[in-house]
């Protein structure tokens, strides 16, 4: 059986309220990259989310190297180092992947889908073969279960 688990980018994050953010379903299915907890560091509820953090690894790091390996060094859509924006972007990506090929010597594995309105994220994802939802269609996900 495949479960649905969610990475939330931090555009999402910001059109959930606190109270969405604290709901058993946001702590019992989605995942907060260490670099969008980053982005986050002032909301006023960080110290929750923090509990549901994907830290950063070595082994994390190897499919980051993946990723932007994929990037063309003069495309800024993805990631931007010189206006320092998209920082957790390849992130989110390398995140779903590296979850995806933790599990796949478990006998439950998860679908992960990264949770963004950022249109560069869902084509990097898509090429790698990772979902993505609009934080609205997450919204209505959220609202169901609740």
């Amino acid at each position: 059986m495949i479960a649905v688990r969610y990475l939330l980018d931090n555009n999402a994050l910001n059109k959930l309220t606190p109270e969405q953010r604290a709901s058993p379903f946001v702590h019992e299915h989605c995942r907060i990259p260490a670099e969008v907890l980053h982005e986050a560091q002032r909301f006023p509820d960080i110290a929750g989310l923090r509990e549901i953090g994907y830290a950063m690894s070595a082994e994390l790091l190897e499919t980051l190297k993946r990723v932007m390996a994929s990037v063309p060094p003069d495309d800024r859509k993805l990631i931007d180092l010189y206006s320092n924006t998209g920082n957790a972007d390849p992130i989110l990506v390398a995140v779903a992947l590296h979850a995806t090929d933790d599990e796949l010597d478990s006998l439950f594995q998860n679908e992960w889908q990264i949770v963004t309105n950022d249109a560069a994220v869902h084509r990097k994802a898509a090429e790698f073969g990772v979902s993505t939802l609009e934080s609205a269609e997450f919204l209505r996900i959220l609202n169901m279960n609740s």
